[in-house]
This record gives structure tokens, C-alpha cells and sequence, in this order.
């Protein structure tokens, strides 16, 4: 194996090593979830060299150095202010979801009127109209890091994969939508996932178990792991190489809203009808809390990118923020008018972003519970709202048939 260079990653904190192995360019990440301000980079340094053979003492001077640039990053004080951009009338019908890929230089929305398209986001142009399914489009993915391809589920019990840069049509699988960047996932009404392979459009697997319709899925982020959500109110843990079932997580009374790894894979958060959200190990499949408070179903739960932090979102019209260590509600987040459908952090973990059927979004300091902003202008529910990688532009998606820039 030859190093061939360092590339830095913000969010979360870490060194992507590209290396060349078998004539093969390869990568590799070193997470730094831990790294604070305070961290000793000499001391950090020398724990990479320690575990990591492919960094060698002749290099640690260069790992230091990308090491105090993230701590600089950590250190920068977020104060910006989203500002309204433009308004596109992005679908005939009501919008269902809003997705960037990683550069933040393209997104796509979903739609009720059965298509996804494919925007420039500097621009505001259209670039794209994925037609083909023959009803609403509601989950929609890029295949980040890459972004070459798009992966779109639909109503019509069909997913389907498309490049990104002609619009053309690789493949569709039946069943609802997953995606990493070797396998999509689907899951159907019939109770069942599926796992198919992107290049050849074959089945890989089919995962059996649940007892009713699978709603929600996840892989972790290397890819080796997928959890399923039910409306048999149970979740389960499968290993994607074998399509055996790892583990089935029981203990939630009502449907499950939303499933999610943390970054490190260590850790599974499932939010759900029964007003409550759950916090489980991905090992032995043991849940290590229940989080309560909201007064009606959450209907959608996060960790941040560091994993340090769980937000959830409910029915009641209020959003939480929880300590992922303590289990503590650190914030409760009211100003809401409406039902809460969507949530999700900054990329640094500072803020949190909200989608509310009161027409508005709000940004909200993810300790304190401040709301920051409201970002107003929609005519009807909003839907769905995203950060681009950089935390600088936010987009929003409603049922009013537009999707709006923020800066």
C-alpha cells in the first residue's frame, strides 16, 4: 500500500487517506469525533501513528497541521443569518423533499406530480425532469460523496436510479427506496426489503421479518449495515453482506416514523407514534433509552454528524434537542404553530432547522433552544428543509409547489 495524500474533512472532524493498493486508488477515513479546541494535537498525532500504519513518522508534522486547521474550524463563531434567495416554481403539484449533493452545487425535489428534478443551485436553473414513475416521487437521494448518480422512490412501489448528469433511467426495482453507492434498498408493503445491486439492477437479497409495511431505512455509513422501521412497531438490525437479520429492536408500542445510525455506527436512534424516541446499541441491540416529553407522535428523529446530539420532532408543534451521553432533553424548541414533519442539524452541530406545517421554517440554536430565525414566504405546509455541506444555504420544500434558496 502506497499513501498517495490527506484530505481533510469538517464535518464530521476527520483525515481521508487516499492510498493506492492493487493498482486501485483507495480511501480510508480517520474519524476525530472526539477532537476539541483543548485536544493536544502532539498527543493525537502520535495515537494516529500508533493505530493508523499507513501515516508514518516522516508525515505526523503534516497530520499536526491538519489537525490544528479543524480545531480552527471548531473555534469559528456562527453568526450567519439566512437571507431569502429566490423562489422556484419548482413542480406543478405539492413538493415532497429537497436533497443537495455534497459539492451544494446541484439539488433535487420530489414531488406529487410523479417527478424528481435536477437544479443548479447558484442559478436557480433547471437542469433535469426524471420522469417515469406513475406516482408521487416522495423519497429522493443523491449517491454522495459522488453525486453521479440519483436514487428516487415512489408511491408506485418503484425505485429507480438515474445519472445524474444526462437524466437518463439505469434501472427501477420494486419497493421503496434506500441507497448507498454499491446498493440500493428497497421495501414494499409485502412486509419485505430488498437489497439490489446499482451497476447490474439484480436482486442481491431479500430481508424477511417484519410482520407489516417497512416505512423507513438506513445504512450505516460504511455501508455494512441496514436498519428497517415498521409498522409492527419494530425495528430490525441486518447485515447487508449476508441479508441475515442481526437483530429485531422491540419495545416501541405505536408505528416508527424514522430510523438513523450515528456516524460511528456505535449507536441507532428510531423515533415513533408512541410519542417517544429510542436510543439503541447497534451491537447487541439493547436499548439504552427512551426519550420522552412530546405530547404526540414524533414523526422524525436525528443525531447530529458528531453523534453527540438527538433531535426529534413532533406532532405537538415542539422539537427537542437530547444529550446522545446523558439522555437529558438539553432544549425544548417552541414557537411553532403546527406539526413538526422534519428536522435536522447544521453540519457543525450548532444549529438545528425545522419544517413545519405553519408554513414556516425556523433556525434554532441546538443548546440554548433560541430560536434564531424564521424563514417565512411559503403559502402552504413546508414539508421538507436541507443544509447544503457547508451550513451556508438552506433549502425548503412545500406544498405550495415551490422550493426556496436561502443564503
Amino acid at each position: 500500500m502506497k499513501l498517495k495524500r490527506f484530505l481533510l474533512r469538517y464535518y464530521p472532524p476527520g483525515i481521508i487517506l487516499e492510498y493506492e493498493k492493487g493498482g486501485f486508488l483507495r480511501t480510508k477515513s480517520i474519524d476525530l469525533l472526539d477532537l476539541t479546541p483543548e485536544t493536544n494535537p502532539d498527543e493525537l498525532v502520535e495515537e494516529i501513528r500508533q493505530s493508523e500504519p499507513l501515516v508514518t513518522k516522516a508525515q505526523a508534522d503534516q497530520v499536526k497541521q491538519l489537525v490544528i486547521r479543524l480545531q480552527k474550524k471548531q473555534t469559528q463563531q456562527d453568526h450567519h443569518r439566512f437571507c431569502f434567495s429566490k423562489e422556484l416554481k419548482a413542480h406543478i403539484l405539492p413538493l415532497t423533499n429537497v436533497a443537495f449533493d455534497k459539492s451544494g452545487s446541484r439539488f433535487i425535489t420530489g414531488s406529487y406530480d410523479r417527478t424528481c428534478r435536477v437544479w443548479d443551485t447558484a442559478s436557480g436553473t433547471e437542469l433535469h425532469v426524471l420522469e417515469g414513475h406513475r406516482n408521487v416521487v416522495y423519497a429522493i437521494a443523491f449517491n454522495n460523496p459522488y453525486g453521479d448518480k440519483i436514487a428516487t422512490g415512489s408511491f408506485d412501489k418503484t425505485c429507480k436510479l438515474w445519472c445524474a448528469e444526462t437524466g437518463k433511467c439505469f434501472h427501477t426495482y420494486r419497493g421503496h427506496m434506500g441507497e448507498i453507492s454499491t446498493l440500493v434498498a428497497t421495501s414494499s408493503m409485502d412486509t419485505t426489503a430488498k437489497l439490489w445491486d446499482v451497476e447490474s439492477g439484480e436482486e442481491v437479497a431479500t430481508l424477511t421479518g417484519h410482520t407489516a409495511e417497512v416505512l423507513s431505512l438506513c445504512f450505516n455509513t460504511v455501508g455494512s449495515q441496514l436498519v428497517t422501521g415498521s409498522f409492527d412497531h419494530t425495528v430490525t438490525i441486518w447485515d447487508v453482506a449476508s441479508g441475515r437479520r442481526v437483530h429485531t429492536l422491540i419495545g416501541h408500542m405505536g408505528e416508527i416514523s424514522n430510523t438513523q445510525f450515528n456516524w460511528d455506527c456505535s449507536l441507532i436512534v428510531t423515533g415513533s407514534m408512541d410519542k417517544t424516541c429510542k436510543v439503541w446499541e447497534t451491537v447487541s441491540g439493547k436499548c439504552v433509552a427512551t426519550l420522552t416529553g412530546h405530547k404526540e407522535e414524533v414523526l422524525d428523529v436525528c443525531f447530529d454528524l458528531s453523534g453527540q446530539l438527538i433531535a426529534t420532532a413532533s406532532a405537538d408543534g415542539t422539537a427537542r434537542v437530547f444529550s446522545t451521553a446523558t439522555h437529558q432533553c438539553l432544549a425544548t424548541l417552541e414557537g411553532h404553530d403546527g406539526d413538526i414533519s422534519k428536522i435536522c442539524f447544521s453540519p457543525q452541530g450548532t444549529r438545528v432547522l425545522t419544517a413545519s406545517s405553519d408554513k414556516t421554517a425556523r433556525l434554532w440554536d441546538a443548546h440554548s433552544g433560541v430560536c434564531l430565525q424564521v424563514l417565512e414566504g411559503h403559502t402552504d405546509e413546508i414539508f421538507s428543509c436541507v443544509f447544503n455541506y457547508e451550513g451556508d444555504t438552506i433549502i425548503t420544500g412545500s406544498k405550495d409547489n415551490t422550493c426556496r434558496i436561502w443564503y
